[in-house]
């Protein structure tokens, strides 16, 4: 059996599941997890630790290890940005997880990952959006991430949302036509647009639902849909102007930035990632390499190792 001094845990608990990585000191994977959202500004600390803890066990058994409190473990999570929540969440990891732990916004593990250099502008854009930046100095910044009533701009469900809109003022005459209706109602099984009142507000739907639908409006933009090519260009540029944001506020210059991407909209959206760039380009800010990152856990992992 591995020596639990052996071991150490990476969490990504950024997005709508809780993914957890059991490897060695030298970064090996044993064991891979998943469990339910780990973000404690959806659910409270109590299911977010659950959630942890089951995507934990979920990843020995993978391992065909006994459960064992290991070396060290790097939780990098979605909703934990104030001092005190980082230090709660640290010293609950380290009374049931690893002997050291370090609790991370989950932007810093993408960078992880995406950057040898371990600096630059982190950016994920799935259910929500947010970026995240460090300096070479160290500094650190983000901006975004304040959540799908009053932020996510750029983010799947943002460009589901504002889908939804623009099918509501077609269906009034207040907009103009688009192949998003039928698509969206086809995808609903929805026989008039009157029914998206009560599949929206009346039938449970998470934001992860509604960010279900970015995809579609992709594939209505790629068949030449004039509004969904607007709302992917409008995605494009809030993006473009969240990790400018971050690169203004660490004053990281005209150099080559580093770009480390996630999340499932911006992996998956070719035309959203050049856009993207192209923007940021014409205002100044030169981000080069660009990395897809579809494993942040890995990069969780690799800051575990530094502290194991």
């Amino acid at each position: 059996m591995t020596h639990s001094s052996a071991l150490v845990i990476g969490i990504d608990g950024g997005g709508p599941h809780c993914r957890a990585r059991l490897a060695t000191l030298h970064g090996e994977t044993l064991g891979n997890g998943e469990a339910g959202t780990a973000n404690p500004n959806v659910a409270g600390f109590d299911a977010a630790q659950r959630e942890i803890l089951s995507a934990i066990q979920r990843a020995f058994e993978d391992a065909h290890i006994e459960k064992q409190r290991v070396a060290a473990a790097c939780l990098g999570v979605g909703g934990v940005d104030r001092p005190d929540e980082r230090a709660r969440l640290q010293a609950w990891a380290e009374e049931h997880i690893a002997q050291r732990a370090i609790v991370v916004n989950d932007g810093e593990i993408v960078l992880a990952a995406g950057s040898p250099a371990n600096w630059g502008v982190a950016l994920i854009a799935g259910t929500g959006s947010i970026a995240w930046g460090k300096s070479r100095q160290g500094h650190i910044t983000r901006a975004g991430g304040w959540g799908y009533l009053i932020g996510d701009e750029g983010s799947g469900f943002d460009l589901a949302r504002n889908a939804l809109r623009a099918i509501a003022q077609a269906a009034d005459g207040r907009g103009e036509p688009t192949r998003l209706l039928d698509t969206i109602l086809s995808h609903w099984n929805l026989e008039s647009p009157q029914e998206l009142i009560s599949r929206v507000y009346r039938s449970g739907l998470l934001p992860a639902d509604i960010a279900a639908l970015a995809p579609l409006v992709v594939q209505v933009a790629n068949e030449g849909d004039l509004i969904a090519q607007r709302l992917l260009e409008q995605a494009a540029n809030d993006l473009a102007t969240t990790i400018i944001a971050v690169a203004r506020a660490l004053d990281l210059g005209a150099d080559a930035i580093p770009l480390a991407l996630t999340g499932g909209l911006i992996l998956e959206t070719e035309t959203v990632r050049a856009r993207l760039i192209e923007i940021a380009t014409a205002r100044g800010y030169h981000f080069a390499p660009v990395e897809l990152v579809r494993e942040p856990v890995a990069g969780a992992v690799r800051m575990a190792c530094q502290i194991g």
